[in-house]
């Protein structure tokens, strides 16, 4: 076992949606075991903030990644608001690397998205309806992290193998 990963889904999306999907696969490959936590329950209360809780999802992210922390090197890989809280979490506990898709490295309402400074890798749409490329572009300089930009939405949908192969390169450098 080289480590473990946390996959985490973006918001009103799950634990079984295709890209994290596609990264527990690719992780599994390269012998890192993984997990991917369950935000729904979090998400569908709206009452908190336009985006559900997330402060709960934060606290839950922690609590399982410092659950983790016996399984050796541990990696945090989250799809929009997912790659949001991995960002928090990397702040608060030892992590070898981070892997974020379609970041939200700016929303309103809260602090600019930080991260600890590890080993950090980005897959971005050109085209993200929500977060504009230009400010993913500018957050990875300052964090001097690999970025894949991409003919592409928030989604991501059409480069899921290209969001599993940048995810698995990151892990093999760590």
């Amino acid at each position: 076992m080289k480590g473990h990963c946390i996959l985490s889904h973006g918001f009103e999306s799950g634990p079984d949606a295709t890209k994290v999907t596609a990264l527990a696969d690719a992780a599994q490959r390269l012998g890192w075991t993984h997990e991917r936590p369950d935000y729904t329950d979090l998400d569908a209360k709206r009452g908190v903030t336009p985006l559900g809780d997330v402060p709960a999802r934060i606290a839950r992210l922690l609590a399982l990644a410092q659950a983790a922390s016996a399984r050796g090197p541990l990696v945090l890989a989250g799809s929009s608001l997912g790659a949001y809280i991995s960002g928090q979490v990397s702040l608060q506990l030892p992590v070898a690397g981070l892997f974020l898709m379609a970041p939200p490295v700016v929303m309103e309402g809260a602090p600019p998205m930080p991260a600890a400074r590890v080993p950090i890798s980005i897959i971005h749409g050109w085209h993200d309806e929500l977060i504009p490329a230009a400010q993913v572009f500018e957050w990875a300089g300052l964090h001097g992290a690999r970025l894949l930009l991409v003919d592409d939405s928030h989604r991501l949908s059409d480069h899921v193998a290209a969001s599993a192969d940048a995810f698995a390169q990151l892990l093999a450098t760590l």
